[in-house]
């Protein structure tokens, strides 16, 4: 009987240690409410750097209209790929607009909707929706 308990209470330990790990790692994923989800821009200029990584992507983006080094959060590499994105799909020196969700401060930030290489393709959620570069609502250009 007292195997039994030391059972039961050891499995509880485990079950109350494994649910901290899980939620401790779960909360360490920032959110994005810093972006302003109700309203969509285009920026088109050169890119600077484009990170190909996890948690997240980004683009260093000299904007044309501002002169503003532009920095744009895209999604992990998987979801990118998902979307037809590869590691060099822009590079530095390339020509893009990007649609993006910018920053609620009104800093030089964003979060990548999609983007139009200047050959005309589309990556991102767009084109994994089968849209083209027309997009439902009129984006602003900052």
């Amino acid at each position: 009987m007292q195997v039994m308990k030391l059972i039961a209470i050891r499995s509880l330990v485990l079950g109350v240690a494994a649910a901290l790990l899980w939620s401790s790692s779960a909360s360490a994923h920032h959110s994005f409410a810093m972006f302003d989800r109700k309203t969509e821009v285009v920026l088109t200029g050169i890119v600077k750097e484009f990170h190909w990584t996890n948690p997240h992507s980004y683009i260093q983006l000299l904007n044309d209209k501002d002169g503003q080094n532009w920095t744009i959060e895209g999604g992990g590499v998987n979801g990118l790929a998902r979307e037809g994105w590869k590691r060099d799909s822009i590079k530095p020196g390339d020509r893009i607009s990007v649609h993006v969700h910018p920053l609620r401060s009104g800093a030089a930030g964003a979060e990548l909707l999609w983007v139009k290489r200047a050959d005309g393709s589309i990556l991102g959620n767009k084109a994994a929706e089968g849209a083209g570069p027309e997009s439902p609502a009129s984006p602003k250009s900052p």
